[in-house]
């Protein structure tokens, strides 16, 4: 009868167990603090260490047994000098001999897919600090790349020449300032094939070519030549309800403005606005006034 007593109290104690984990909430499975066992995207990582670097070992339980203590055995007396070296155990070899270390491999970035391209364009462009054009990635050309991603909002900045720096490296360096027909004054140029733009003044280029991101498909930025005529520095689009800082009109509802998303998402674009970095959409702005000139040239591949 004892027996038969704790057999339901050990299975009551089972069902009680069975039945907490598969219907009510646990709390230890709620880092986030927001019932149900539900957290926040990001808190459980928080929480938990997830996706974050290693914690030291010394902040975490061993799981291995103790090893049980052997006796110390007798020491057995010493062997002459000779013997000694010849019981000594070799040196660990992988076998293979290790290059001595070269120019090549001496950086600390990852060499990218378009590695030569993107040193002859840079030097073509100048300005980024000294490379060498040998398709072999150093501390020099990674500060040279990381400086131009840096610049153009190439992200992320880690001096790799993959293909978003490739793209952007070959439209500036590949730029003709030449088809902008400038005149005199100030002259805002825009190549829409390379989505590129630069300012000039008096047919010299006094702001070099930047990037740009113009109309997509269905809102093509048009080519042609106008006049900024309108200006504000913090403009309200009505039909899309988002600001646009440094905001120059010149045709219809088109103008320039700083860009409020990735400039270079090339799978997105304006509805007609000439887009700008921060850092040019300043610049700019200090150029520029009602009365400057702006030419359109070409036309941006898939609009």
């Amino acid at each position: 009868m004892q027996v038969r007593h704790r057999a339901r109290v050990v299975a009551l104690a089972m069902v009680m167990l069975v039945g907490a984990g598969g219907c009510a909430p646990d709390p230890q499975a709620d880092p986030g603090g927001t019932g149900g066992g539900l957290a926040p995207v990001g808190s459980a990582e928080k929480a938990t260490g997830a996706g974050a670097a290693s914690l030291p070992d010394q902040l975490t339980r061993s799981t291995t047994k103790p090893r049980p203590k052997v006796k110390s055995q007798p020491k057995a007396k010493s062997q002459p000098k000779a013997e000694a070296r010849t019981t000594r155990a070799p040196k660990p070899s992988s076998g293979r001999r290790q290059p001595a270390p070269t120019k090549a491999n001496l950086t600390r970035c990852q060499q990218g897919e378009h590695q030569r391209e993107v040193e002859t364009y840079l030097a073509r462009l100048g300005g980024f600090g000294k490379l060498t054009v040998d398709g072999r990635q150093t501390d020099a050309d990674c500060a040279a790349i990381k400086k131009f991603q840096q610049r153009y909002d190439i992200r992320p900045a880690e001096g790799r020449a993959g293909p978003s720096t490739y793209d952007v490296a070959k439209r500036l360096a590949t730029t003709d300032v030449k088809r902008c027909a400038a005149g005199s004054g100030t002259t805002f140029c825009i190549d829409l094939t390379r989505q590129t733009t630069w300012v000039m003044r008096d047919g010299k280029v006094v702001a070099k070519p930047t990037v740009t991101r113009t109309g997509m498909a269905g809102y093509a930025t048009p080519a042609g030549t106008y006049r900024v005529n309108f200006r504000n520095l913090k403009e309200w689009s009505n039909p899309y309800e988002v600001w646009l800082p440094y905001w120059q009109r010149f045709n219809g509802g088109i103008g320039f403005h700083e860009t409020t998303t990735y400039l270079h998402n090339a799978a997105i674009g304006s509805h007609g606005c000439v887009n700008l970095l921060h850092a040019d959409a300043v610049r700019w702005w200090e150029l520029g006034k009602v009365g400057s000139r702006v030419v359109l040239v070409g036309r941006r591949p898939g609009t």
